[in-house]
């Protein structure tokens, strides 16, 4: 990941623990590995048991690479990512675009050719209202959200994580 980057894990509308950073070139995000190396999601948060049962389907997670040509996630999980970032979307894309990733699959989340080529032309995303972040990443956990699923914000979804990504590579 372009260093340094951070991830941040929520439940729904809340935020649990603090800004998790990103040093190295890949990054594991886990639910519980006796040997695991990352950010372990198993110990955090998950009062209300639709937060727990989410949280208890993610096992060996994701891994987000830095590649030379942007930023990969590799699902190991035995169950579907949902995943936006500004960089998967149309430039006139009239709607939210989140991507599933299967289990087993990867998918280039963050294109650094095309994020450069969004700021030299001033590109925001028709859909987006509020504030934006040309360098935020989402990433659901087993439950997707947008214009085809009955969660319309990211903040319905029991556990999510936001990249925030360094915008120089």
């Amino acid at each position: 990941m372009p260093l340094p980057s951070f991830v941040a894990y929520w439940e729904q509308r809340t935020r649990v623990g603090r800004l998790y950073p990103a040093y190295e070139p890949s990054l594991s995000i886990f639910y519980d590995l006796p040997q695991g190396t990352g950010l372990c999601l198993g110990q955090s948060g998950g009062t209300s048991s639709s937060v727990q049962q989410i949280r208890s389907k993610i096992g060996y997670g994701i891994v987000l690479s830095q590649e030379p040509d942007g930023v990969w996630v590799y699902n190991r999980s035995q169950h579907p990512v949902f995943v936006h970032s500004p960089t998967l979307d149309p430039p006139s894309a009239p709607g939210l675009s989140v991507k599933r990733v299967m289990p087993g699959f990867s998918l280039k989340m963050f294109d650094y050719e095309r994020s450069s080529w969004m700021a030299e032309h001033g590109v925001k995303p028709e859909c987006q209202e509020g504030p934006w972040d040309p360098h935020s990443i989402r990433i659901s956990f087993a439950k997707g959200w947008g214009p085809c699923y009955s969660r319309q914000f990211i903040t319905s979804c029991p556990c999510w994580l936001e990249v925030l990504l360094n915008n120089h590579r």
